[in-house]
This record gives structure tokens, sequence and C-alpha cells, in this order.
């Protein structure tokens, strides 16, 4: 279910440098899941390298690579007063390699080659639905590099398995992802968090008018546990009106949500369904600094291929680090 790291894996991944301290050197390496509930209140780093969903929703496959290229970045950033790896743990990355191999040998010539991918999403979802489970029954908070937005369902169902109540999200994201459920992929994890009753109030940060269908907008303009920003009407706010709009939004999730950023709500940014207009990755960071104020049951970053730009990666790895700052 999941590849846990031995300690020479992450150190050979680290380039050590005299003088200087590397995140990687100080963040805890898990390696069962007994380690989980000898810590208190740990940021879990989690890992799913797979692009079934995007296969299966006509994306542009690539985010399988992401999460290997993030750690390494991640482990070389330095470990100094702004930057602490306390409270943090690597607890290894999703094995899905089989389904994954399975995914790639799909023709994908007719319908029912969809159906066959989204089969495998489904094992999928049962893998992280487990480890976001585990981790959250022992106290800790999960960060996921993906892999598609499918997995969006195994973290939320996930924390409300966990925690035996239905859980918030706020998403920021270019789409979303409330397509029809006929079979699963990385557009309608949302769809399938809310009819199984997983998900409660549902806020999407930045969707665009081009690629929404009408009966998605009927959808969620009929539901008050659904709310939205459009894009169009964010581009051309300040940074300082824009971080308002966010904070309506946080409002509306109650202060208490898991956080999904999409990375196809960045423009130009490596990612199966790459935009030229979106926010910035500035925009993001600036994101990152209010929102860690709240509470949050995770943070998902997925759609995000950093196979062929390693500075996909280390976007990541600001995002994350940002996250995981606690100053003001």
């Amino acid at each position: 279910m999941i590849h846990f790291y031995q300690n020479k894996e992450i150190d050979a991944m680290i380039k050590h440098r005299k003088g200087e301290v590397k995140f990687g050197e100080q963040i805890k390496i898990i390696q069962d899941f007994e380690e989980l509930e000898e810590l208190e209140d740990y940021q879990v780093l989690v890992g799913i390298p797979e692009d079934i969903g995007i296969r299966g929703n006509f994306g542009v496959p690539g985010a399988k690579n992401t999460w290997h290229l993030f750690l390494e970045s991640l482990l070389n950033i330095q470990h100094n007063e702004y930057n602490t790896a306390n409270k943090v743990a690597i607890l290894g990355y999703l094995d899905c390699r089989e389904q994954q191999q399975k995914a790639e040998s799909i023709a994908l010539n007719s319908h029912e080659d969809y159906l066959q991918l989204g089969k495998l999403v489904e094992e999928v979802d049962v893998m992280l639905t487990e480890v976001i489970k585990k981790i959250k029954e022992e106290g800790h908070s999960p960060i996921a590099i993906g892999g598609g937005h499918n997995n969006a369902l195994g973290m939320i169902q996930g924390c409300f398995l966990a925690n035996e109540k239905m859980v918030n999200v706020l998403n920021i994201d270019a789409h979303t992802d409330l397509r029809t459920t006929d079979y699963r992929h990385s557009g309608n994890g949302f769809s399938f968090a809310f009819e199984k009753g997983y998900l409660n109030h549902y806020h999407l940060f930045g969707i665009h008018k081009n690629y929404t269908p009408q009966y998605i907008f009927q959808k969620i303009e009929n539901d008050k546990k659904i709310d939205f920003h459009l894009f169009e009407e964010l581009v051309h706010l300040t940074r300082m009106d824009l971080l308002v709009k966010l904070k309506s939004a946080i409002n509306f999730v109650k202060n208490d949500f898991g956080l999904e950023i999409d990375c196809d709500a960045i423009a130009d940014f490596s990612a199966s369904a790459q935009t030229p207009s979106g926010f910035s990755l500035n925009d993001l960071r600036s994101f990152m600094k209010l929102i860690r104020k709240e509470r949050v049951q995770y943070l998902h970053l997925c759609e995000a291929d950093a196979t062929k730009k390693p500075q996909v990666a280390k976007a990541l790895v600001y995002l994350v680090s940002d996250f995981l700052r606690r100053d003001a």
C-alpha cells in the first residue's frame, strides 16, 4: 500500500554541503505505520505517483512523475530559522505501480476502455483512503502530492472515516470537478464525495467560464452547500482585494477545511490541462500565507507535471514550505 523510505534512500537524494543544514537532514522519516502513534501533531507527506484518473478524463498524463521530483527538491532546501522541518515527516508514497502499468496498457479506443480506467482509479481510492484515515486517526495532517485530482475523493473519504464527520473543502481550481458519476476519473472526485455523503461545504475559487458546463453551473447555483468565485471576476483585482475574496471563501467552508490546489489554476504551469490564463505562482504563495492560519484538515497539490520542467517541482516546494511556516 505504501512504499516506506529507508534512511539511506533519503540521504542519497540530499546534496550535502559543509556548514549548511538541509531540510532533508532534519525531517522525520516514517518506516511503518506504528511510528505515527509515537508522534504528536505532525504534517505528514504522502506521494501519489499516478495519472490514471487524468487519462480517464482526457487529460495529458505525466503527473505520475511529480512526487519523486518534488521530494528531492524539498529535501534540499535550507533548514533555517524560517524553514524548519520540526513536526514534518515523510510517510512515503502510495504503491500504485500495478494500477499505473495496467492503465498505460489500455488503448483507450472505446467507452469500455475508459470504464477499465475507472475501475483502476477506484482501486487507488481504496488505498489512499486507508492511508489518509490512518494519518488522521493518529492526530496528524496529511500533505499529499499527486497525481490527478481524482485523489480528492480518497483525501476526503479518509478524513471523514477518521473524524466521523463530513469534510468542508476549499478548492483553488480552474475546473469544478463536479462532472457526472458514470465512471471514476479526475473530473468527478467531488461529485462522488457529495454522492457518498462525505463532502459538506464546498467552495470553488477561480473556476473559469470557458471550462464549466452549463449543467454544472445550474447544479452549483441551486445548491446552498456549494459556492464559487469565477476567475474572470478575480483576475483584475489587486492582491489585497483578491485576499479579501479568498477570506470570504474560507468563511464559507467554516475556517475548517481540506485544501485542494489543482495546478491547472496556475498560468503557464506544466499541468494536465495547462492554461495561459490563471493565478500566478506568487498569488498562490500569498493565498498560503492566509490559509495556513486556519484549521486545515489536509493539503492536496495535484495535476502538476514536473517530468520535463524541474522548476515545477521547485514551485510545489515553495507552496508546501509556505504552508508549513507559522510566522505572521
